[in-house]
């Protein structure tokens, strides 16, 4: 017998609760609709009445289904016009579930002030869903003042999330500014403010923050993100004994054992040119990632051990380790440091045939270090135009730049710049290299020309310092530095150095000087340079037993590398100088380099 016709509903008739549950169960279980096919669904549901405010199940369904299948645009102004009235307002719970579905932050700002304008306030998690990880800086800053004007500074979930934004938009102030205003603060919070110093370059306010976070009873203490983190900051600026430290905390809690912390510290120890330490490491972690690895082998590149990388690259492979494309960037970065043409290009035809990996930018500029640190200028530059399967990007040209500076390659060098200019990418940094190209060759006339384009451009070039660590406190020395407070006994000890170096046969490399001057000009432009200031004071206070490390943050000049490489054979010093591409070991009067860099 046939079943007897369901009899209609009205359109004003209430939904039973198990219609209510069928309606939810059915919008959850789709994943997005074509558009046309979501209203249909929409006016079905008013239709019948199931898309009534007091079902939270079936509202926060619809809204999940309408996010995932209108632009956002679209969908506010459905949920608005449809949900949003004097007499059927959401509930908070509903309010969230709309501005979860609006992507688009002004849209997601509409609705907070249509939603409050009717009197629905909502809560810590409305402005919470509120930040987008890149909203723009006006949007972090309105926010910012809800939060604080609603009094929700206690919830650190919320405060967190704020600050995040600011990192994002490039506002250290407003990260800090917000940190102090919180009321508590737990080890996340500390860790967005260690994570956004070192994000733009305020290493030395970074670690700061590790004694300042361990002298604060009432509050959290470093976690292993935090000894990660601060592990990276004194790996950039080549702080030792500040990273010692850290590590020792770290062992102390517990963490030692976590994998992210060794490979950090291998990559703290190797970028501070300890790489014994940094094998010592990795040969006592006991599960090494591929990140392990990686670190090790890039650590021997950065410090010219090219061959042991290319060993310890063949051991990987041995151990059933894949490489990845950041493994490929330390064996081919370690060819380059080390002048191994021959086995780069076959690691990087390894790359592509054996692993199946496409090489990246970075991979092709290595190749390019390659050949220009060979003198393959030409060949270089015929593989950037012709041969590349990825864009060329400014830092690929800006390696051939550095490797026409170092060949006199002057007629390139011009046409690399242009390069440059059509990138819309060029720097002062760039026509420094170029004015150093003219000046090796004597090019005076040229040099006055682009010293004269900079000044019209109003570019700055950065100003060259050097660093050195001492019981945890950074000393920053710049080009004729008298701001250290002991300068008078740095340039005594400096002028001693120079009479002792002289008498050994050293003599001022004044082609390291771009100004026209006469040769007395230039060598007294040379004596004051901030490695030699940074040598002098690291003399001063560095005992005999340990090594004197150095961090530059521009290539080391030819002059200092002379300088260098006499001083440690006379003073039988080892010197590590960690510049902008690499180190140098000086011990003996030699240096690991052998003059290829």
């Amino acid at each position: 017998m046939a079943s007897a016709p369901r009899p209609a509903r009205s359109p004003g008739a209430t939904p039973t609760s198990s219609s209510s549950s069928v309606a939810a169960a059915l919008l959850a279980s789709a994943s997005a609709l074509p558009a046309r096919r979501f209203f249909q669904l929409h006016a079905h549901l008013l239709r019948t009445g199931l898309l009534a405010v007091s079902s939270a199940a079936t509202t926060s369904a619809f809204l999940s289904l309408a996010a995932a299948s209108l632009p956002s645009s679209r969908a506010l102004t459905v949920l608005c016009h449809h949900l949003v009235t004097p007499s059927s307002l959401p509930s908070t719970f509903q309010c969230n579930s709309i501005l979860r579905a609006l992507s688009d932050p002004p849209d997601a700002l509409r609705f907070l002030l249509r939603m409050r304008a009717l009197g629905r306030r909502g809560n810590a998690f409305t402005l919470a869903i509120l930040l987008k990880p890149h909203c723009a800086l006006t949007h972090a800053r309105q926010l910012h003042a809800n939060v604080f004007v609603e009094g929700h500074l206690r919830d650190a979930l919320l405060a967190t999330s704020l600050m995040r934004c600011y990192v994002n938009c490039g506002d250290g102030d407003g990260v800090r500014r917000l940190f102090d205003e919180m009321l508590a603060r737990d080890a996340v919070a500390w860790n967005v403010l260690i994570a956004c110093y070192a994000r733009n370059r305020r290493t030395k306010d970074a670690l700061k923050l590790f004694e300042e976070m361990r002298g604060r009873e009432s509050e959290a203490e470093p976690d292993d993100v935090t000894c990660i983190l601060l592990l990276q900051a004194c790996t950039s600026l080549g702080a030792l004994d500040f990273g010692e430290q850290v590590w020792a905390y770290a062992e102390e809690r517990g963490y030692g054992g976590e994998l992210k912390v060794r490979n950090s510290l291998i990559a703290m120890y190797s970028r501070c040119g300890c790489v014994d330490k940094a094998y010592r490491v990795f040969c006592e972690t006991p599960r090494k990632s591929v990140v392990s690895w990686s670190a090790m082998i890039s650590g021997f590149a950065a410090n010219g051990f090219g061959k042991d990388a290319i060993s310890l690259f063949e051991e990987m492979i041995r151990s059933d380790v894949a490489p990845d494309e950041q493994t490929f960037t330390g064996v081919l970065s370690a060819c380059s440091h080390s002048g191994l043409v021959d086995e780069g290009f076959r690691f990087f035809d390894m790359m592509r045939c054996e692993y199946g990996l496409k090489p990246n930018v970075r991979h092709y500029g290595c190749i390019v270090d390659l050949m220009g640190r060979a003198g393959l200028l030409d060949e270089a530059y015929e593989l950037v135009t012709k041969e590349m399967r990825v864009a060329p990007d400014a830092m690929i040209w800006r390696t051939l730049l550095g490797a026409c500076r170092v060949h006199g390659h002057v007629d390139l060098g011009e046409c690399v710049i242009n390069h440059l200019i059509e990138l819309k990418a060029q720097q002062a940094g760039d026509y420094v290299l170029l004015l150093n190209t003219y000046a090796a060759v004597g090019e005076w006339n040229k040099v006055a020309e682009v010293r004269k384009l900079m000044q019209e451009k109003g570019m700055q070039t950065t100003p060259g310092c050097t660093t050195v660590e001492q019981n945890g406190e950074i000393h920053e020395f710049t080009a004729d530095d008298d701001a250290h407070p002991r300068k008078v006994e740095i340039y005594e000890k400096l002028g001693e150095i120079n009479r002792h170096l002289r008498i050994a046969g050293y003599v001022p490399n004044v082609s390291s000087e771009l100004h026209d001057l006469d040769s007395e000009g230039k060598e007294s432009a040379l004596t004051y340079h901030s490695e030699k200031l940074a040598i002098a004071f690291a003399l001063l206070v560095t005992p005999q037993h340990r090594p004197i490390r150095l961090a530059k943050n521009l290539r080391v000049c030819v002059d200092c590398h002379n300088f260098t490489k006499v001083f440690s054979g006379i003073y039988n010093r080892l010197v590590i100088v960690r510049d902008r591409t690499r180190f140098h070991h000086f011990v003996g009067g030699k240096c690991s380099c052998n003059d290829y860099w």
